[in-house]
């Protein structure tokens, strides 16, 4: 089924905040001990060798033999920023206001980039050499001389000191949190620019704050990068904007002359000539296009549409395929928020009992197709979960937080309730009215009340139809408690706007989380200071001292071992609180594509842009008519 999803796993613009790039949470000072300091370096790794050396011709999952051109028309997955599936009405995705299109992000370039078969990598990109100081807190970046904006201009050390400081100060909330510790950034020359990191900054998230994209200040001469506007921002990217429609349609056109085509960073990816994205405000418009073949590929996040909805002509002549592919080794966040910015929310009680009331059994066999699970972490699929009690490790971390998180942290881990599948299991009922009762609220004359009069009342807020059709049950299973409860179904640009403004009182969120965590990521869905910051990433408002004390502990970590152990203390923590309540997962992407492509049969393991990594293949389309 489908999810509000946003994820900050770009490998080159979008190695912010909790993208999926960059290394281990170590201190700089100590993350980079073994580190060759003053001397200029092609990448950067936080643990580990890197696995491309300097000079490297491509990344293994690069094929320079691929059939270049040709247009691929593709229902995103997922977006960043700003970005909107439904509709956009700006082509500026670096701030907050509006709503931009995915993948106009492919416009730009940045210092260093990651690659997608490594979790901890950062390689030259922009810049041709990275050199460390020996305080291990400076960053000195030589810059590539053939670097050019899709203008002609030159990347210059000017544009890196105006992109960071300005995305610093009037940036997305993502870009500001990524920068946070970024104390100044300096030209030391039209090709040399040096960035000094806060003494507090850890490793990863230093990383990350090199992944940022730069812009031409020249063109910011007379504008401010705060306005909304229908010009393109230039970039020094691969692909640059063609013909769009606001609302309607956007096409990105590889650029002829990108600079860096020929570099390893770059060579033997992006083989489609033209990308083009096509908006819909509904589900079924945008299905519907795609069994049309206006749209080549699409993601089903729907498992309705998985089992039932893909017997049309095309899939039985085999000209449209059906399947599934393997997971990132990442972990999975879907969870939905209850916002304690609204004082009923607030006790773990309340959360609790509404979670009680989800029938996943009988969702799952009745709607879901059997293609779900039922997540109990909001580090599903990774190494974080934690399992059974505590250990020694563990209990040392959360000993001096007693009284500070919930008693039951110290004993099994919460997992999810399990009903009998019936859709209507009394026993869980009556758990749910119990947990209300302990909250200060009483099922009296078939409502849910405190003892002022006033029913709970709670409103799903959602943009999608599927969500409606999948959680009415669970809206009907809370009423029967005396809960005034309902389902909020808004057009994505409505959303967009409340959920920045935490106008809701409950919503499902899904988010792409790194296979390294940081502190500053985290924050960005735990942390108290991110309660108030409006587009920012704390739904639920949940402030904690214990969960921010365990997040600060990622950043002093000094094994890969020591960073499993906090997570898993953190996950008890989360589990036990349920601010964010975890949701439903699949183990597999599942895809369907017109049969006219080719890829790699082996994917990257930390991240699959098959608009990167796939081409068209002329033969296939020739046979479908297509070429």
């Amino acid at each position: 089924m489908g999810t509000a999803l946003s994820t900050l796993s770009r490998r080159g613009f979008g190695k912010l905040v909790f993208g999926a790039a960059a290394g281990l949470a170590l201190p700089l000072r100590e993350a980079l001990a073994d580190i060759r300091t003053g001397t200029p370096l092609h990448g950067l790794s936080s643990f580990g060798e890197l696995a491309y050396q300097a000079g490297f011709s491509q990344f293994r999952y690069a094929n320079v033999d691929a059939h270049q051109g040709g247009q691929l028309n593709f229902a995103v997955p997922n977006w960043i920023l700003n970005q909107s599936p439904v509709a956009f009405d700006t082509l500026n995705t670096f701030v907050l206001q509006g709503n931009a299109p995915p993948r106009i992000e492919f416009l730009y370039d940045s210092l260093m980039t990651g690659s997608l078969d490594e979790p901890d990598s950062s390689y030259c990109a922009l810049a041709e050499t990275v050199s460390v100081s020996e305080d291990r807190l400076t960053f000195t970046f030589e810059l590539r001389p053939q670097a050019r904006f899709s203008t002609g201009a030159q990347v210059t050390a000017d544009d890196v000191v105006f992109s960071y400081e300005t995305f610093k100060q009037k940036g997305h909330p993502s870009l500001v949190v990524a920068l946070a510790n970024v104390e100044r950034v300096e030209a030391i020359d039209a090709g040399t620019v040096r960035l000094v990191m806060s003494a507090n900054q850890n490793y990863r998230d230093a990383l990350s704050a090199l992944g940022i994209p730069i812009v031409p200040h020249a063109f910011f001469a007379d504008r401010d990068l705060e306005r909304l506007t229908d010009e393109v921002i230039p970039g020094s990217g691969q692909y640059e904007v063609g013909r769009y429609d606001f609302n309607t349609f956007i096409e990105y056109e590889k650029r002829a002359d990108y600079w860096a085509k020929d570099l390893g960073f770059a060579k033997g990816l992006n083989h489609f000539q033209t990308l083009r994205i096509d908006f819909f405000r509904d589900r079924q418009p945008a299905f519907e296009a795609f069994r049309k073949g206006l749209i080549h590929v699409r993601e089903e996040f729907t498992t309705k549409d998985w089992a039932t909805g893909y017997s049309f002509p095309a899939v039985r002549r085999g000209e449209v395929i059906q399947r599934e592919f393997p997971p990132e080794k990442q972990p999975k966040f879907q969870c939905w928020a209850l916002n304690q910015r609204r004082s009923r929310f607030a006790d773990a009680n309340v959360r609790h009992a509404i979670n009680t009331c989800f029938d996943f059994e009988w969702a799952n066999a009745n709607l879901l197709f059997g293609l779900r699970t039922h997540s109990p972490s909001p580090f599903q699929g990774s190494e974080f979960v934690a399992e059974g009690e505590p250990g020694e490790a563990e209990l040392a971390l959360l000993e001096p937080l007693r009284g500070k998180v919930p008693d039951e942290v110290f004993g099994e881990v919460w997992v999810q309730p399990v009903s009998d599948g019936s859709g209507l299991d009394r026993r869980a009922l009556r758990r749910a009215i119990e947990l209300f009762g302990k909250a200060g609220w009483t099922f009296t004359n078939g409502r849910m009340q405190n003892a002022q009069g006033e029913v709970f009342r709670l409103e799903f807020l959602t943009f999608g139809a599927e969500q409606e059709r999948v959680y009415s049950k669970f809206m009907e299973t809370l009423r029967r408690i005396g809960v005034d409860a309902s389902i909020r179904l808004v057009d994505g640009a409505q959303y967009q706007r409340r959920i920045n403004a935490f106008e809701f009182d409950m919503v499902l969120a899904a988010f792409g989380m790194s296979p390294t965590p940081t502190s500053e990521g985290l924050a960005t869905l735990f942390g108290s200071e991110t309660v108030d910051r409006p587009g920012g990433r704390n739904y639920p408002g949940m402030k904690s001292e214990a969960v921010d004390s365990l997040i600060a502990k990622v950043s002093q970590v000094q094994s890969r071992e020591e960073l499993v152990t906090v997570l898993r203390a953190l996950d008890r923590v989360l589990r036990w609180r349920l601010d964010w309540l975890p949701n439903i997962t699949a183990g597999s992407h599942r895809l369907a594509y017109w049969d006219m492509f080719g890829f790699a049969e082996q994917k990257p393991d930390y991240g699959w842009p098959i608009e990167s990594l796939w081409w068209l293949d002329p033969e296939k389309a020739k046979a479908l008519g297509r070429a």
